[in-house]
């Protein structure tokens, strides 16, 4: 069983998925935003590619613990995907990832314009390590 994990922007969704076992996760691309239909169409291509029976979203908190605007429009997304894809969806707290994600990557020495190309990806990759982790634990 599979689990794929979402850093979902305006612009861009990271995508994760973790081997069949659930220990690891493994960034798989970045998908460029164009409009909900098209957007879940690419995604359920992933679900049935890596057969895919779950799915984690990031969902981006304030550092004091509340939900936002921009974490409003994570859970509308999330709501969105579970009808569409009648697969279990679960929100996993990402508060700091993306910045985590930059940081691994300057200290890998990525250029710039590299770090942009997949950032997101690598940020969807920590959430759904995190989430594998803590369910291991």
């Amino acid at each position: 069983m599979r689990i794929m994990g979402l850093d979902v922007g305006d612009r861009t969704i990271g995508v994760a998925v973790s081997d069949e076992m659930g220990w690891t996760a493994q960034g798989v691309e970045t998908i460029r935003r164009q409009s909900n239909d098209k957007d879940i169409a690419r995604l359920q291509a992933l679900i049935e590619a890596y057969q895919v029976a779950e799915i984690v979203v990031g969902l981006p908190k304030n550092m004091n613990g509340t939900i936002g605007p921009r974490g409003e429009s994570c859970q509308a997304f999330a709501e969105m995907v579970a009808r569409r894809t009648s697969l279990p969806v679960k929100l996993w707290d990402e508060r700091l990832t993306t910045m985590a994600a930059e940081r691994m990557l300057i200290a890998a020495d990525v250029s710039r314009q590299k770090r942009k190309k997949v950032i997101d990806k690598m940020a969807a990759t920590l959430i759904l390590q995190g989430y594998l982790d803590a369910r291991s634990r």
